[in-house]
């Protein structure tokens, strides 16, 4: 809160000053036309007009009443000269009374708005620069008039305070809404994020081994099987201690380098031991080290071993072909199979393995994949990252 008052008293202050001093100007310009006043009257009003120009700008960095009243006590005197003016003042020196009293001295009314201290000082403000400008200005123009140009700046000058500082609190509040809306919806994305990677891990591992057990592990040896439910139940673990497992970072790969297993592959060689278990054999082509960003590797290694788990899964042949290329811009892996293809139409839109584990995943990094099948033709699926 103590914020907010803040921010609010400097916008208070800042609006006056503007107003005042745009007012002022316009006095002084209407003071200073030939034969508004006598040349002395006018020599003699210069300087608390300065005085005015000084206190009323620094009035726009301080909350201090020092800065306030003697613009009040500045202004009166002039008013008080100019009526006194010998010969009396023409209708500019008039303009210029009305546009000090009326205008440059009302719009102080807008810092006076906050505290109840402050309305005490606005109404003896008030009172004392209408009093003095009625009573010097009788002479030259009516009462009524004068004291209605006075009422309506004086009461305008406080409206805008009085809006402005009602208006800024509940700006605030209205931007802490937002704020705690936004914060809502990011924590619900992230939490929609964690669900949608832990639905991949398991799709990409757990799900994988327990379809290989449903078919009685079919051209896997037990070794290799047990090995893969080991790192299955080891991610699991993770998952229930609310860890989010990823492959390790990793600046490059190398195809030949060899490589430590994790659960889920972090190079292009741990990825080829893991369906050489699995009974796939997978034949590399092409670069045979890529630098990538962290992120951009970890989505592309992911989806590339689902891309070949689809293969060991559906194509019903043992081998696939892994060409990985890459330019200046881009780095390609296409996984090609000779199987049993598919029509593309019939592909479930609901369908976790391609959709979620490959697409999805890709564009989360700014890449892509495109698959081409037709039946009894084999499948190529093409994955592109951004390096």
């Amino acid at each position: 809160m103590d914020l907010i008052a803040k921010e609010r008293d400097r916008l208070l202050q800042r609006t006056a000053r503007v107003a005042s001093l745009s007012f002022l100007t316009v006095s002084v310009i209407c003071l200073s036309i030939p034969g508004a006043v006598a040349t002395v009257t006018l020599f003699l009003c210069l300087p608390l007009y300065a005085v005015m120009a000084v206190v009323q700008f620094q009035m726009g960095n301080s909350r201090s009443l020092g800065w306030v009243i003697p613009s009040f006590i500045a202004g009166s005197i002039v008013i008080l000269l100019v009526a006194g003016t010998p010969g009396g003042p023409t209708q500019a020196g008039l303009s210029a009374v009305a546009q000090l009293s009326s205008a440059s001295l009302a719009c102080l009314a807008i810092v006076l708005t906050t505290t109840l201290i402050r309305r005490i000082v606005l109404l003896v403000s008030f009172a004392t620069v209408s009093s003095v400008t009625v009573i010097s200005m009788e002479p030259f123009q009516t009462p009524v008039r004068t004291l209605a140009l006075l009422v309506f700046g004086w009461i305008l000058a406080a409206l805008i305070g009085f809006w402005i500082s009602s208006g800024v609190p509940q700006a605030v509040r209205r931007i802490a809404s937002i704020g705690r809306a936004h914060r809502a919806e990011r924590q619900a994305s992230e939490t929609e994020a964690q669900r949608r990677q832990g639905a991949r891990l398991l799709h990409d591992t757990v799900l994988a081994t327990l379809t290989l057990l449903a078919h009685s592990g079919v051209g896997v040896s037990a070794e290799a099987m047990r090995q893969q439910a080991g790192d299955d139940a080891r991610l699991l673990r993770q998952l229930r201690l609310g860890a989010t497992p990823t492959p390790q970072a990793s600046g490059d790969y190398n195809l030949s380098a060899p490589v430590s297993e994790t659960v889920l592959g972090t190079t292009l060689e741990s990825v080829k031991q893991r369906f050489g278990r699995m009974g796939l054999e997978v034949s590399w082509h092409g670069t045979g080290q890529v630098l990538l960003p962290s992120d951009v590797l970890d989505a592309f290694l992911l989806a590339l071993a689902e891309c070949l788990e689809n293969v060991r899964r559906h194509s019903g042949v043992t081998e696939a072909h892994v060409t990985i290329t890459e330019d200046e811009k881009t780095v390609r892996a296409m996984i090609t199979d000779s199987g049993v293809g598919f029509i593309l139409d019939d592909v479930d839109s609901a369908s976790l393995g391609f959709k979620e584990s490959v697409v999805a995943r890709l564009k989360e990094v700014g890449g892509q994949a495109r698959l081409f099948s037709t039946p009894g033709s084999g499948t190529t699926v093409v994955l592109e990252v951004p390096r």
